[in-house]
């Protein structure tokens, strides 16, 4: 079982990507944090804990309150029992500053939220598609 990490802030949008996230084929064991400082104690303690605790994927909005998305890609990046941990942006921004910024701090894509339950599942049964299945993911070891 592969896990995924959520850091969002928007209850309904962790509804719909919760929701979609339990339709795929693929099994997945979600945690979520909803600020950027809890996101970080969570990987804090997963780094000192077993390197098994480390998540597979995560997805990552950038207006957080307490420490902001690129704030948290950036301790992502930059620690060294997570920085390969691949870091989907997942945002409302499309701001090319936001874009840019996000790239330039090792993000592995920057996808913008889409407007509806549908959508959201068409989004992340693409990200299981390439993610899960085509993609070879880092080993924790």
């Amino acid at each position: 079982m592969l896990k995924l990490f959520l850091i969002e802030d928007n209850e309904g949008d962790i509804l719909l990507i919760s929701e979609a996230l339990e339709d795929l084929s693929f099994p997945l064991q979600i945690t979520c944090a909803k600020d950027g400082q809890e996101a970080v104690e969570f990987l804090k303690t997963c780094v000192h804990g077993s390197q098994s605790e480390v998540p597979d994927l995560v997805l990552l909005d950038i207006n957080l309150p307490k420490k902001n998305g690129q704030e948290v890609l950036h301790f992502i990046k930059n620690s060294e029992g997570l920085k390969r941990l691949p870091v989907i942006m997942l945002t409302t921004s499309s701001s090319h500053n936001d874009i840019l910024e996000s790239y330039l701090n090792h993000a592995n894509s920057y996808i913008t939220k889409p407007v509806g339950s549908e959508s959201y599942q068409d989004i992340l049964e693409k990200i299981e598609k390439f993610w899960f299945s085509l993609a070879q993911l880092p080993s924790k070891s």
